[in-house]
């Protein structure tokens, strides 16, 4: 038996098996996954970025617009102080209320995947331990021949 006809034996044997079948997919869904994850991470970081630019722009129309709009029809732009002082101080508490959640979920990805990376470093340990379970159950519910 030639070689490429022991392999096309082997891949058709294989393909009867289910649990072949299903572990060859899985795989190769993993493997587009894999090959996909950075270009929709650049896609989305870039979509990101240009969201930003574009809220920017637009305020910064809008605030040059309104202020035009002000010069021109001789309205007052004056805010007193104790208002300037309120929206600087809501400014800095919003600054800061976002650089806290900000670590919060730096934090709370970080931790999840280190629980993930613990699991993936213990996934032999859990199969090993399913095994015997399932072992025993098999050893408690097959008959035993006298």
């Amino acid at each position: 038996m030639s070689t490429q006809t022991a392999k096309t034996t082997q891949n058709t044997n294989q393909s009867n098996n289910v649990f072949a079948i299903y572990q060859q997919n899985v795989q190769k869904c993993f493997e587009s996954i894999t090959k996909n994850t950075p270009q929709y991470f650049q896609a989305t970081t870039h979509f990101q970025e240009e969201c930003m630019k574009a809220a920017q722009k637009s305020f910064d129309a809008a605030i040059t617009m309104q202020q035009e709009f002000a010069q021109k029809s001789g309205l007052s732009s004056d805010v007193p102080d104790a208002a300037k002082s309120v929206i600087v101080d809501f400014n800095k508490q919003i600054i800061q209320a976002s650089s806290i959640q900000n670590q919060i979920v730096k934090t709370t990805v970080d931790t999840t995947t280190q629980n993930v990376k613990a699991f993936n470093d213990n996934v032999s340990t859990f199969t090993d331990l399913n095994k015997n379970i399932i072992q025993s159950w098999i050893s408690a519910f097959t008959p035993t021949r006298n």
